[in-house]
């Protein structure tokens, strides 16, 4: 538990510091980490040069600058204690939230399409502080004690959070029925399971949850992102317009469609934003059998 312990106090001390100064220090921190993480670097660069053609240059002054936002990231999470629906407006900005509104008002729910981009965990802050009834799925991290470290602080700004590998396919439907927002990460490998879509040029495998879930209750899904403000102060939430699952009967060709159309949207942003996204996560770690080579491997 000393790690709790630990994680709460820096937490709480934090949290008592003005926000410029919050900032300042981790932007120390995120050029400590550009320098000691080499592993995660590497990959960043590489894969960012590989997917959007970057020189080497170009790679380089995007992803320091992206282990640099990281580095603040950090410092404003352990800050959330101080966030309230005071002070959030000044923090982090909608640029359309009537958006939001108006799809609420359809009665159905709302998937709310995410991604890691920029603090992502300020995003669900801000919306349930701006008064959005919003749930969300989380990834269990290998550490318990930083995931109900995480889970507590989500908790302690109103948004209600189901854990991965429980019964969260239960909690989410009760969460789309009340007509709440469902908050979903579909920028990470979707395994086995996901539905298979170009991404950045390569097939990757991504996440069917809001294809399911807009399926299943008819709802909209809205991609929302967070990205940093120039000078590094605030965050600015872009939120786009709504996609409506078409039914066709063929339920495997509809999934594709709107995930592939979701995907597409994710990229836009991220082309947009190149140093707010993590270049280093696993995202194409699946590898892809093309239709028919499967039976193909079979016969032989």
């Amino acid at each position: 538990m000393w790690l709790y312990y630990l994680l709460k106090t820096i937490s709480t001390l934090v949290s008592w510091l003005p926000y410029k100064l919050v900032v300042n220090i981790g932007i120390g921190i995120g050029h400590l980490y550009h320098k000691i993480a080499k592993k995660q670097r590497l990959r960043a660069e590489a894969t960012i040069k590989e997917r959007l053609g970057y020189s080497d240059a170009e790679a380089k002054r995007t992803i320091k600058s992206l282990f640099v936002k990281l580095g603040i990231t950090f410092m404003e999470i352990m800050y959330m204690p101080a966030l309230n629906k005071d002070n959030i407006r000044g923090l982090v900005t909608f640029d359309r939230p009537d958006v939001l509104w108006e799809a609420l008002n359809e009665g159905h729910g709302v998937v709310m399409l995410a991604c890691h981009m920029d603090n992502w965990e300020w995003l669900g802050a801000a919306l349930s502080l701006y008064g959005f009834p919003i749930s969300a799925v989380e990834k269990p991290q290998p550490n318990r004690v930083y995931s109900d470290f995480m889970n507590e602080l989500r908790k302690s700004v109103g948004q209600e959070i189901f854990s991965r590998g429980t019964s969260e396919i239960l909690g989410c439907a009760r969460a789309m029925k009340k007509g709440r927002m469902l908050g979903l990460i579909a920028d990470q490998d979707g395994g086995y399971d996901g539905i298979f879509v170009p991404f950045f040029g390569k097939m990757a495998a991504t996440p069917s949850g809001p294809a399911y879930f807009a399926r299943k209750f008819k709802a909209p899904i809205i991609p929302i992102f967070i990205v940093r403000k120039e000078g590094y102060y605030g965050h600015q939430a872009l939120v786009k317009d709504p996609i409506y699952y078409e039914d066709t009967g063929d339920r495997q060709m509809d999934d594709y469609r709107v995930t592939l159309e979701m995907t597409r949207i994710v990229e836009e942003v991220i082309r947009e934003y190149p140093d707010n996204w993590l270049w280093f996560q696993h995202r194409w770690n699946t590898p892809y059998t093309p239709a028919g080579k499967e039976q193909e491997h079979v016969k032989e």
